[in-house]
């Protein structure tokens, strides 16, 4: 591997000895960035500068004032994520016994180091790091699926409680043909809304049971899932009332595969989709396209006719909760869940509007190289 194609983290080696330090970064240098240190202390002062950038801790056992087991220790709870190697040229079996058993250690190389051994350590220790890594943003990314979700569920569950308490307290009165008419409509809008979250509900299941039950996985094993397919599903289980349906087209310009958990993908385009159709309630003409584009990057784009996003609104719909539709149970926070779970993925969401003439929202994914 060439300098200018280095693996994306570094390695820390720490040991007093500066011949070693010498040693180890020249065996090294061609695969990987290398950090060293003195000692633990040194070591620890690295860390807290560079933690996010090392993949690899690499620690002599005898050094001055304190071992590479204690600095193993202090490592695996300060950061846990960092994978551990301890060198040493003792064989105090106590003490490697404690070292392993306690998880501190994932390999132990014995001096004198020598060159391949230490690089196919190293080739583990860094494919360990990253599928830390990658289980790690899995969990984040689950984190803010089941955060989003219980938005997305919350909100229209608050409506229908609401429109329930008003029917409550309307049926109980005496009224008008004008407030029967009003019941009606706050009737139909707890269906609606009831509808949605069972939809919402059995969509997310149904594509967990169709991954063998790991939603999240990704790899060789993962049934691969193309941008269409996922606007495909949403527009065949969508809850649509009247003609809402109708108003709506999809352009495919080049498809391309969702790599990276595309249910929580399902989940974003549920909600760009209530917020548009929301949008185009009582539009002359609703319109609403889904366009597919792999090039230059691949893209769905969700354009809708409606009366567009006031620019003081769009400025901050990513970043704070604001909404529109504060007074039907809006609580602005959906644009921001989308948003982390496009930047989760690698992605990203973007907004164009222009008042009176529409909006559209952009999510753009990471291209995969083959």
């Amino acid at each position: 591997m060439s300098d200018t194609m280095q693996a994306p983290f570094s390695i820390l080696f720490v040991d007093d000895d500066e011949m070693s330090r010498n040693h180890f970064a020249r065996a090294i240098r061609e695969d990987y960035h290398v950090r060293i240190a003195r000692g633990a202390d040194e070591a620890m002062a690295v860390l807290s500068e560079y933690a996010a950038e090392i993949a690899v801790l690499v620690t002599d056992f005898r050094m001055p004032e304190r071992r590479g087991d204690d600095l193993l220790r202090q490592v695996a709870q300060e950061h846990p994520q960092i994978v551990r190697i301890l060198v040493t040229a003792y064989a105090d079996k106590d003490m490697l016994l404690q070292t392993v058993n306690t998880g501190d250690v994932f390999r132990i190389l014995e001096k004198p180091l020598r060159v391949e051994t230490v690089r196919e350590v190293l080739r583990q220790a860094t494919a360990r790091y990253a599928e830390r890594e990658t289980r790690q943003q899995r969990l984040l990314a689950m984190d803010e699926t089941l955060a989003f979700l219980a938005h997305e569920l919350n909100t229209p569950l608050a409506t229908i409680s609401l429109f329930a308490r008003a029917v409550e307290t309307d049926v109980a009165e005496q009224y008008d043909p004008e407030r029967q008419r009003a019941i009606g409509q706050a009737a139909t809008s707890m269906q609606n809304n009831a509808q949605y979250c069972l939809t919402l509900i059995s969509s997310f299941w149904a594509a967990v049971h169709q991954n063998g039950g790991q939603p999240f996985a990704s790899g060789a094993g993962t049934r691969k899932v193309k941008a269409t397919q996922l606007i495909a599903t949403l527009l065949d289980t969508y809850p649509f009332t009247a003609s809402q349906g109708d108003w709506i087209q999809v352009d495919v310009q080049g498809d391309f595969v969702v790599h990276s958990m595309p249910n929580c993908v399902a989940l974003v385009l549920s909600s760009l989709l209530s917020n548009a159709l929301r949008a185009l309630d009582g539009a002359t003409a609703p319109s609403l396209r889904f366009e597919v584009v792999d090039a230059p990057e691949p893209e769905i784009r969700i354009r809708d006719n409606g009366p567009g996003i006031a620019p003081e609104i769009k400025a901050r719909l990513l970043q704070d909760p604001v909404t529109t539709y504060a007074g039907s149970g809006g609580h602005g926070m959906g644009m921001i869940f989308c948003n982390r779970i496009m930047q989760s993925l690698g992605g990203r969401l973007g907004i164009e509007s222009t008042l009176g003439a529409g909006t559209t929202i952009t999510m753009s994914f990471p291209r995969f190289r083959s």
